[in-house]
């Protein structure tokens, strides 16, 4: 079989940068480069933006911040490379770092290069010509939970990895703090959701499960495949959000992505993953293989299942404020104020004890 490759597009002309800059600093780094970089980029670019670099006789992965970004703990390129290249001799899932740039002469932001993966990422649906019947698609639901497992199984006294993140105290840490980024990214006709801030500080375990490396946005669409083995992961991508932390906190945030076949029509909307195919676990059910795989104590996760869905709310809402503010003119984005609201509405019926 053979890889089916993730579509790029022309490049966005906001998000447009010198390829000729790119190349000659490129060619000061990496050996035997050959010709002019052709450039196009990856779907999605919500966060830190992808591009494919295509050579005649290689292709490179360039990651840099959208323009207008300034929260520096979510768009640190240098960071999110460092946090790759202390993770990949531990964990092989994840690409080499080719080169890193932070001379805002090149591009004017900073940025890094890595290696291509040479594999299949999932979008929304499953590709028919990957031939997975019910009994494949549940082997590769499994297997995407044990990579997880294996990540937070990483040794995190080895070097390059403690330095990661504070670890004790982190769900305290988040709660404040994607509670004071809810308020920061308030627009006008957006939800206070103070309940529900009111709810996760109040709700929050007494103590972290553990202290362990957590991705912070483990999905499907960021996996590669093999291209010969669809159920054999070779790549995990997007790490700017890795650290040290609460290895349920990693699994909520995952499952607030997870949209399930009996899930409402809005929820629905937002799939960007097949997690609905027949074969696929319910949400429950990837909180009961991970408690049982891991040996964690799931029996209360309620508090995390609404963390993870509150956390996405803020993200969303403060790609919305960018967008209203004017500093992306992306139409993806207009819709984001009213898919927050949405996204508060569903805490609710989690807290009130309703199936979401």
């Amino acid at each position: 079989m053979t890889a089916i490759p993730d579509q790029t597009r022309p490049v966005r002309e906001e998000d447009a940068f010198d390829a000729s800059r790119v190349d000659a600093f490129l060619k000061q780094h990496i050996a035997d480069l050959e010709g002019t970089p052709a450039v196009t980029q990856f779907p999605g670019g919500a966060s830190n933006l992808t591009y494919l670099l295509r050579y005649a006789n290689r292709e490179l992965v360039l990651r840099r911040p959208p323009r207008g970004a300034k929260a520096k703990s979510a768009h640190d390129m240098m960071r999110e490379a460092r946090v790759m290249s202390a993770l990949r001799p531990r964990y092989p899932y994840v690409p080499a770092i080719l080169a890193l740039c932070d001379d805002a002469d090149v591009i004017g932001q900073d940025f890094y290069v890595m290696e291509r993966f040479d594999g299949t990422i999932l979008r929304r649906d499953l590709p028919p010509a990957l031939g997975l019947d019910r009994d494949g698609v549940q082997r590769l639901c499994s297997g995407f939970i044990d990579r997880l497992i294996e990540l937070h199984h990483v040794d995190t006294t080895q070097p390059g990895l403690s330095t990661l993140g504070k670890g004790d105290g982190y769900i305290a840490r988040q709660v404040s703090g994607w509670s004071e980024r809810w308020r920061q990214a308030a627009t006008d006709g957006s939800d206070p959701c103070d309940d529900v801030l009111a709810w996760l500080d109040a709700h929050q375990p007494a103590r972290d499960n553990a202290s362990c490396v957590i991705h912070n946005d483990y999905r499907f669409d960021n996996l590669v495949l093999d291209a010969d083995d669809p159920l054999r992961i070779i790549g995990v991508l997007d790490w700017e959000m890795a650290t040290i932390g609460d290895p349920l906190m990693d699994l909520g945030g995952s499952l607030a992505y997870w949209v399930q076949a009996d899930d409402d029509a809005v929820f629905q909307s937002f799939r960007r993953q097949p997690t609905h195919e027949a074969g696929m676990f319910t949400r429950r059910e990837v909180v009961a293989y991970y408690g049982q795989r891991s040996g964690l104590d799931v029996s209360n996760f309620g508090f995390y299942e609404v963390f993870g869905l509150f956390r996405l709310m803020v993200i969303i809402q403060q790609i919305y404020r960018r967008y209203a503010l004017g500093q992306t003119t992306h139409p993806q984005f207009a819709g984001f104020g009213d898919a927050a609201r949405y996204m508060g509405q569903r805490c609710r019926r989690i807290i009130a004890g309703k199936a979401a």
